[in-house]
């Protein structure tokens, strides 16, 4: 998710907006079902706990995020506990049958260490027969040669203003990340608003052998969101895990 809209209110009520159809949700939605406790992980507005909740869930619903501007939107439903922070800010202790993260939100940790950190304390949340169900997207399939110039369809703003994002790569895959811009744009506004991310693009064999070091194996992997296998050409790597 781009940082400024972790900052700015008025971008963050944009959010899933601007990011309709969710397959992601549609995939690991009847395992936040089946679960008694979720905590959502980089919930961001918490649409996927909202779902979740409007759909008869009656257990624990968490969801935890560092973005003040993106919790406002999800505590607009107060049924849910929401939480303000990240992995390493919190000290649950086997508190969850599950941990999701959606939105390719794993790939915001860039260093080995931080891959670690973020493992080992999933980990520690997980209950013994727990699940983590997470995705990045697969380096091989190159998915940033897309993100060019590439437009979204517009989306209406809080004063029924139309505004248009557009994606740009800033700086080039170096074999670890890329850097890429978000421009927000409405004619009713002064300048547009430009936030920049990193993503990490972890490839599938430096993934197993994290897994693998905090103490998690895979219980299943798929390549795509209709659950096809995994291969070389797939978008995704799709992982859920357990405690090993």
């Amino acid at each position: 998710m781009p940082d400024l809209i972790f900052a700015d209110a008025e971008l963050a009520a944009l959010y899933d907006r601007m990011n309709p159809g969710r397959d992601d949700f549609d995939f690991y939605m009847p395992m936040v079902m089946a679960a008694g406790s979720v905590l959502d992980v980089g919930c961001g507005a918490g649409a996927m706990l909202h779902q979740a909740r409007k759909a008869g869930h009656g257990g624990r619903l968490c969801g935890l995020d560092p973005a003040p501007g993106m919790l406002a939107q999800a505590r607009q439903r107060d049924d849910i506990e929401w939480i303000t922070g990240d992995l390493s800010s919190v000290a649950w202790n086997g508190d969850f049958d599950l941990v999701v993260m959606t939105g390719h939100a794993f790939q915001v940790f860039l260093e080995d260490e931080d891959v670690r950190a973020a493992l080992a304390a999933v980990r520690a949340i997980l209950r013994p027969d727990g699940r983590f169900a997470f995705e990045t997207r697969n380096p091989l399939a190159r998915a940033w040669e897309t993100w060019g110039s590439e437009e979204r369809p517009a989306a209406d703003g809080p004063d029924g203003e139309r505004i248009r994002m557009t994606r740009r790569v800033t700086t080039p895959f170096d074999g670890r990340v890329v850097t890429f811009s978000h421009t927000f744009q409405s004619d009713g506004w002064d300048r547009p608003k430009i936030s920049h991310s990193t993503l990490r693009f972890l490839d599938k064999a430096s993934l197993d052998g994290a897994l693998a070091q905090a103490g998690l194996e895979i219980a299943s992997r798929f390549g795509d969101w209709d659950r096809s296998s995994f291969g070389d050409a797939s978008p995704e790597i799709i992982t859920i895990a357990r405690r090993a």
